[in-house]
């Protein structure tokens, strides 16, 4: 089949309102395990500021590819309403492709509320109930599948998906979302035997494995066990401490860029959008996995999830001004 596209995201999209908060504090249990964010019960909590935006793992990573340079697409479900209407609109904006989105007749669009408190973010999460059903697509180099609703377990969603890629020869990268992972990704032997990339974060590795999270781990550990479920190529993002990347050969690190925090937000698909740009493009995985930090470390000096996205002539300009930055085997 002849590609019409790059990369074609399939999951949600979401609206997010974003507030800016200081007048909170957050309280943990002795060893830090578990930490909550408090405000005065019954109080008008003053806010530093309150944004908007589009949002959703499928969303992001359809932007941030499309700044990138790929022809992009995405599937999913939209209310017949406002929301859906501004969500159509900044897809247009960034030249994402829309013939796959549905809209929902007497549905409202997913919302979010995201709470920034001193960096560190607390989102609030509405999703819709849709039925999943993958359209007809046309051909694309690659597709990244996401977050979706946990009704994605009554549909068959995920065996439509490991079709369209046996029929035709597209490359899969999966970032799972909340309830594929509270689902079980194991579950899914089709589409992680087919994955041409798997892509989590520290937290989420340890919760695919069964690794209590407070367990000392080895990276390199995580992603060999994480390749034995069937991707070609696993990457473990893991927040200050950088990314760490594995494709069978070899085993890769590479740090973070020094910047100051506004959100984090996003950051995680900002990575994974450069990432599978700079391998769409024909990029060495160690030089994806540098795309991935640098517009990462973007993302997170501003506020909302996409705000950051580089363009391609903006990501390549720093990355000459930071040549010595290199994944390296450990």
């Amino acid at each position: 089949m002849q590609n019409t596209f790059d990369l074609i995201t399939i999951g949600d999209s979401t609206i997010d309102t974003f507030i800016s908060v200081h007048d909170a504090t957050v309280e943990c249990d002795v060893n830090r395990e578990s930490c909550k964010i408090c405000f005065a019960y019954g109080s008008k909590i003053p806010v530093d500021a309150i944004a908007h935006g589009l949002a959703g793992n499928a969303a992001n990573v359809a932007v941030g590819a499309a700044r990138l340079g790929l022809k992009s697409a995405v599937y999913t479900n939209l209310g017949d309403d406002d929301e859906g209407k501004q969500i159509k609109r900044a897809f247009e904006k960034d030249n994402v492709d829309l013939s796959y989105v549905k809209i929902n007749e007497k549905k409202s669009s997913n919302l979010s509320v995201v709470i920034t408190f001193q960096g560190e973010r607390t989102i609030f999460v509405y999703h819709q109930d849709w039925f999943y059903h993958l359209p007809d697509m046309e051909g694309t180099k690659w597709v990244y599948l996401t977050s979706m609703g946990q009704s994605f377990t009554n549909s068959n969603i995920m065996d439509e998906v490991h079709h369209y890629i046996q029929k035709t020869g597209a490359k899969l990268a999966f970032g799972p979302g909340t309830y594929q992972l509270k689902a079980d990704i194991k579950r899914f032997p089709k589409i992680l035997d087919n994955c041409e990339l798997l892509i989590v974060n520290m937290e989420e590795a340890k919760r695919i494995l069964n690794i209590d999270q407070t367990e000392k781990t080895d990276p390199r550990d995580l992603l060999a066990k994480l390749q034995m479920l069937g991707p070609k190529m696993v990457v473990i993002t893991d927040s200050e401490e950088g990314s760490y990347a594995t494709d069978g050969n070899k085993t890769l690190k590479v740090g973070t860029f020094p910047m100051q925090v506004v959100q984090k937000t996003g950051a995680g698909d900002a990575y994974s959008a450069a990432f599978v740009a700079a391998i769409c493009l024909g990029l060495p995985i160690e030089e994806a996995m540098v795309w991935g930090a640098i517009n990462a470390s973007h993302v997170i000096a501003h506020v909302g999830a996409q705000v950051g996205l580089m363009t391609k002539a903006e990501l390549e300009k720093y990355r000459k001004t930071v040549s010595e930055m290199k994944a390296v085997s450990f």
